[in-house]
Order: C-alpha cells, then sequence, then structure tokens
C-alpha cells in the first residue's frame, strides 16, 4: 500500500522532472524527495525514474505507474475537495421536504427567504408522509424535512427550533357526540376509538368522516383540510402540536445549517 506523501512525491516528480522544484511544491528538501522515491523503487521492485546529472526521466515502468495513478488520484483528489465544500459552503443543491399543506406554505417561504440570501443554492421541494419523514433523511433523499416534532427522533436525527406551534384538536365525525362541543378535555378522549396511523392525512380524515374513530390533529388542518363530514373541536389541555425542521446528524452541512438560521429568522 502506497502512502499519500509517496503518491505526491511520484506524481510530483514525473511531472516536473526535477527534485528541485518538486521539493519546493512539496515544501521538503530535494534529499527527502530522493529518499521518498528511492523507498517507492524499493518497495516495488523496479528503477522509476533515469536519474543523471542533468536531467531526470521516468522510466517505462515510471510511465505506466503514472498513467495509471494520476487519473485515479486526481478523482480521489476532486471528491474531497467535493466533500469539502459541502459540508462548509452553501453552493449546490438543497433537498427540502414537507408534511402537509400548511408545512408546504412555511417551507416555499423560507426557501424564497434562502434563495434571496443564498443564490448559490438551489432548492427542491418534495411532498412528504409522516411515515416517509425518517426513511427518508436515513436513507439521504432528502437534506431536511419539515414535519411535527417529535419527543424522541430516530436514531441520528436531529430537530430544529420549533417554528410554528398551534392548537390541538379533535378531529371527530358530524355526526359524533363531541362534535356539538365547543371545547373537549384531554380526558374525554378515553372515551373514544383512535384512528390508526395511515399514510395520509387525507385517508385518516376519510376514517374519521365515516364514523371509524377519532384523530388529534394541529389548528391548520382545519383551514387546510375542510371537509363536510369532518368537525374539528380545540382540545383544551392538550399540549400543542410543534412543526420544526429536521435532518441527519451526519450530514449536517453547512447548507442545512444556512437553512435552518432562515426558516428561524422568519418566525
Amino acid at each position: 500500500m502506497l502512502e499519500r506523501h509517496e503518491l505526491d512525491a511520484f506524481l510530483t516528480l514525473a511531472e516536473e522532472l526535477h527534485f528541485g522544484r518538486t521539493a519546493e511544491l512539496l515544501h521538503v528538501s530535494p534529499a527527502r524527495v530522493s529518499q521518498t522515491i528511492a523507498k517507492l523503487e524499493r518497495r516495488i521492485g523496479v528503477p522509476l525514474f533515469r536519474r543523471t546529472s542533468r536531467r531526470v526521466e521516468l522510466t517505462a515502468a515510471g510511465e505506466a505507474l503514472y498513467t495509471d495513478l494520476r487519473p485515479a488520484w486526481t478523482a480521489i483528489a476532486e471528491a474531497v475537495t467535493r466533500a469539502i465544500e459541502a459540508g462548509r459552503g452553501t453552493s449546490g443543491t438543497l433537498r427540502a421536504a414537507f408534511v402537509g399543506a400548511a408545512a408546504g406554505q412555511l417551507l416555499a417561504g423560507a426557501a424564497e427567504a434562502f434563495g434571496t440570501r443564498h443564490p448559490e443554492c438551489e432548492v427542491v421541494l418534495r411532498e412528504a408522509q409522516f411515515g416517509d419523514v425518517e426513511p427518508w433523511l436515513t436513507n439521504d433523499e432528502v437534506d431536511v424535512v419539515l414535519s411535527i416534532r417529535e419527543p424522541g427522533p430516530g436514531p441520528g436525527l436531529a430537530q430544529g427550533p420549533t417554528l410554528v406551534s398551534e392548537k390541538r384538536m379533535l378531529a371527530v365525525a358530524l355526526g359524533h357526540p363531541y362534535a356539538r362541543r365547543e371545547t373537549v378535555w384531554l380526558a374525554d378522549l378515553a372515551r373514544t376509538t383512535p384512528i390508526e396511523p395511515q399514510a395520509t392525512l387525507q385517508e385518516a380524515l376519510t376514517l374519521v368522516g365515516a364514523g371509524r374513530g377519532v384523530a388529534e390533529v394541529g389548528a391548520q388542518t382545519r383551514r387546510y383540510y375542510p371537509r363536510p363530514d369532518v368537525v374539528y373541536v380545540p382540545i383544551s389541555d392538550a399540549a400543542p402540536v410543534e412543526w420544526c425542521l429536521m435532518w441527519h446528524r451526519d450530514r449536517e452541512t453547512a447548507r442545512v445549517r444556512a437553512f435552518s438560521q432562515v426558516a428561524d429568522d422568519l418566525r
């Protein structure tokens, strides 16, 4: 296995064909370059350079090694540069997802403000369902998701500041006894049948309207999902529904941090 300083010394000398210039570029002494090349030649078992008092030339083995190594080494260097830029810079693309119509409107506003502040970065918006949040972040399908704050997010997931806090409400069928009440209490929920989590909010509300059970939702649902068969009743003593950005800790880039800051500034 070749070490990095050996690769640097070989490739630079192969291109400069001069020990002095190679030493200057690598910030070492010419003697250090000579020692590194000699050690490399011993490990490989063949001379890589022909040295005379006037010039340095690649041998056939050296030419072959240079031809094979240079493209691969360049690709590695470019990949490292891209990784550094992705981690430290805000240029490129940010993939942002939202859950629900209200979150979509909020995220679109944040994307517009972010684009004004960071025009070098494109924000691509996608709609997600609640069940998509953790898989999409874990599998690197999106960079951030605007969703309901979880009391315990999945492994490796981080949550930003609360961007929106709204009243928690109970969605009940039009004919449900609670539909005629101005408010309900958490104790009242013990006498109801909650709807099992569904793929989409519309599916859950359809079951609610059909009298299959009730569902806890945020107050924005009343505005964005009005239905003639569903009534939304405030839950007086329930904690509010909080919305925040989520991302994976291992992929918390400068773009993610900058977008979170812009979204927080819009509160």
